[in-house]
């Protein structure tokens, strides 16, 4: 399908079938332009089994719907201002032949003509008051460019050290506002670096089958040590003592009156 399309035999309201859509079509000469053939399309849609016929249309190059569907008003046909209308041999003989056509075609070029005349009056006036003293211009546009062209060479420098430094074979892109706000969220430690490179040189770099057993052990005996003692007594240990608990001894229930089995 060249461009999207209404179909009228769908009911109750057509349907719209897209550009692009493939279709078998029957494709048949049906007359000629001049010594170019006009061909025409018959397909069926399938939704509701009705026939559209497209045909092609070499005076306008384009195509026409002329059976079974009407093509979508996208606005593409409208004509907006600043558009170049091109006219077929027929238009012209014909606009040439009619008087009021002529005198219609000449007063729309008149009014394009002002339209035109008056956007280029403003900027003259536009460059005229920017312009006025080329050389005061030329100056500041001449020192903006000294001032970028420092600022660019002295990041360029600090990019190509900081690529030395790391050995990095690729470009950097330059720093954006993001990059710094990123890089103020990073906590490095507070840490001396040298102490913590002795550290981690002293450190050894596999720990051993002791190793792991001593410290399994000191930990063990962290956590019983922890255990032993009480918080309430400063952190001295706990001393075992015994509480005397009384004993209470339950009487015998005896009956108040004796009665003999008799």
């Amino acid at each position: 399908m060249p461009f999207p399309i209404w179909c009228t035999t769908c009911k109750p309201n057509p349907m719209i079938i897209g550009q692009g859509v493939r279709f078998n079509a029957e494709k048949k000469k049906v007359g000629n332009y001049l010594s170019t053939p006009i061909y025409s399309f018959r397909m069926k849609h399938v939704a509701c089994g009705g026939w559209i016929e497209i045909r092609t249309d070499p005076k306008n190059t384009a195509y026409v719907v002329t059976e079974g569907a009407r093509k979508r008003d996208t606005g593409d046909d409208v004509v907006r201002e600043g558009d170049q209308v091109i006219e077929s041999a027929e238009e012209k003989e014909k606009r040439q032949s009619n008087a009021f056509a002529v005198l219609e075609g000449k007063v729309e070029e008149r009014r394009q003509v002002f339209s035109d005349k008056s956007r280029i009056e403003e900027l003259w006036v536009e460059k005229e008051k920017k312009w006025d003293d080329p050389y005061e211009r030329s100056r500041k546009l001449r020192k903006v460019f000294r001032e970028d062209r420092k600022v660019r060479e002295k990041d360029e420098e600090r990019t190509e050290q900081l690529r030395d430094k790391l050995s990095l074979a690729m470009d950097l892109l330059p720093e954006s506002e993001g990059d710094r706000r990123r890089a103020g969220f990073v906590d490095f430690g507070t840490e001396d670096g040298e102490v913590a490179v002795v550290k981690a040189k002293s450190k050894p770099l596999f720990a051993s089958a002791g190793q792991k057993r001593l410290g399994s052990l000191q930990s063990e005996l962290e956590n019983n040590t922890r255990a032993a003692v009480d918080p309430f007594l400063g952190g001295k240990q706990a001393t075992s003592t015994s509480v005397a608990v009384p004993l209470i001894k339950r009487k015998k229930a005896t009956a108040l009156v004796d009665y003999d089995s008799d």
